[in-house]
């Protein structure tokens, strides 16, 4: 089993940015590919943007396209994600997570893919 720990969280007005980060222990990081996952309180987890294992290929969801930015560091054993002009919408709790078993050039974007869940952070961006 690998550990996730989500940070970087917290409150940022509409247009602001913030960075989020995913600290991983327990296995080789490079073995697997990461992802970000978002929920707010009676939806369902939605796919936000995901990474291969090299880092060599990345896919987001449509509503964030150019504006975030999923990137990892293996030699810190580290996932990122970069949110900029931030909107009301994205209010969630954000979820890093980690596939295990995949190609070095799979990203995965279904919840059924991944193994392992972090505890989440919390993103409000106010209006």
């Amino acid at each position: 089993q690998v550990q996730l720990v989500e940070s970087g969280g917290g409150l940022v007005q509409a247009g602001g940015s913030l960075r989020l980060s995913c600290a991983v222990s327990g296995r080789t990081f490079s073995s697997y590919a990461m992802g970000w996952f978002r929920q707010t309180p009676g939806k369902e987890r939605e796919f936000v943007a995901t990474i291969s294992r090299s880092g060599g290929t990345t896919a987001y969801v449509d509503s964030v396209k150019g504006r975030f930015t999923i990137s990892r560091d293996n030699a810190k054993s580290s996932l990122y994600l970069q949110m900029k002009s931030l909107k009301p919408d994205d209010t969630a709790v954000y979820y890093c997570d980690a596939a295990a078993g995949v190609g070095m050039h799979t990203t995965p974007r279904e919840k059924d893919e991944y193994d392992s869940w972090g505890q989440g952070t919390q993103v409000t961006v106010s209006s």
